[in-house]
């Protein structure tokens, strides 16, 4: 969306606007104004719902692989009992939670036991993505503020999990560079947005500030117009030149 140009922008709008009651109207205006490329991003906002299910090049998530992510679920709770602190899903009839894939909570003390199970029993062998929280004014345990988010991918069968890890403020998480060595770079940008410092990892420092920054720029404690301002270049380190 951000890439369009800011006409196409106007036309997705306008399209939302004057279709807020009218889904079907919606749906045929956008097709003919622009073909496709407009139409799937007004199907993203259907009935204004975010949260409802949109198909991903791999078609509906729950429907491919609801029985599937119960399983593994299942599985999960089965292998780690208590270490499993809470497992949200997409695909429960009664009560639905907002989520668009399982997403699990574990204990700290587990977490690299879970992942290297994921990884070696369950075919997640693909970290697509390493990111934090800053949970400050809405932990999910208490006496923690920052959620770490793995999120996994089965590159056989396409199907995604989501694990998550709370930390208290200043509380280490343990690396998992041994398990996915991609993650280097992901938990270099982790530390050094949000301060998050990980335990085993060979290389730990600044990523995207110059490293004479000080603080961490998306906790929710940094101030909004915390500018810093370099007016030389950033010191090499010597022992980055051997």
């Amino acid at each position: 969306y951000s890439r369009m140009s800011a006409s196409a922008r106007g036309i997705i709008k306008w399209i939302i606007e004057i279709g807020r009651n009218d889904f079907e109207r919606r749906n045929v205006l956008a097709q003919e104004i622009e073909g496709y490329a407009i139409w799937r991003h007004a199907m993203i906002y259907k009935n204004n719902d975010i949260t409802q299910p949109v198909p991903t090049v791999y078609g509906y998530f729950n429907e491919k692989y609801g029985s599937v992510w119960k399983a593994q679920m299942e599985t999960l709770q089965s292998e780690f009992g208590s270490k499993i602190l809470e497992i949200k899903v997409p695909y429960q009839e009664q009560k639905q939670d907002k989520v668009d894939l399982p997403t699990v909570l574990v204990a700290k003390d587990s977490l690299i036991t879970i992942l290297k199970f994921l990884k070696e029993s369950m075919g997640y062998s693909f970290l697509t993505d390493l990111t934090a929280i800053d949970e400050e004014l809405s932990p999910p345990v208490p006496g923690t503020r920052f959620v770490v988010v793995y999120h996994l991918f089965n590159i056989e069968t396409k199907s995604r999990l989501r694990i998550k890890v709370a930390l208290a403020d200043q509380e280490e998480s343990p690396s998992v560079t041994a398990l996915w060595s991609g993650a280097n770079w992901a938990e270099r940008e982790v530390f050094d947005m949000y301060g998050i410092r990980f335990n085993g990892h060979p290389d730990l420092r600044r990523i995207l500030m110059d490293q004479r920054f000080e603080g961490h720029p998306l906790r929710k404690d940094y101030p909004l117009r915390g500018y810093q301002v370099f007016l030389t270049p950033e010191p090499i380190d010597p022992e980055l030149l051997k």
